[in-house]
């Protein structure tokens, strides 16, 4: 992250590969989070598009939700942060940190 740094990109890499600005982010008031728009948003936070303070501000969201969805992309990339699919993943983590 360059969070630090004053000069930030116009663009980073979005999740499924194509150029992500601040205009192609979800609008602030998104209340449905599917997949693709967390997945967005933590690109944007990777990417040193937004900051964590600006996207929790912007989205509302509080910084343990948006840790969650850091975490669930870094394990098992966008599938990860699908709802049905959250024990799973968690659950197979789990047993791999154990072996």
């Amino acid at each position: 992250m360059i969070e630090n740094q004053k000069i930030r990109p116009a663009q980073v890499i979005g999740p499924l590969g194509e150029p992500l600005t601040v205009a192609d982010l979800p609008p602030p008031d998104t209340k449905r989070w599917v997949v693709r728009r967390k997945a967005e948003v933590v690109a944007a936070v990777n990417g040193g598009l937004l900051t964590i303070d600006e996207v929790l501000e912007r989205y509302g969201l509080t910084l343990e939700e948006f840790a969650s969805w850091q975490r669930a992309v870094d394990r098992s990339g966008m599938q990860g942060l699908r709802v049905t699919r959250i024990q799973h993943y968690r659950d197979l983590y789990e047993r791999q940190l154990k072996y």
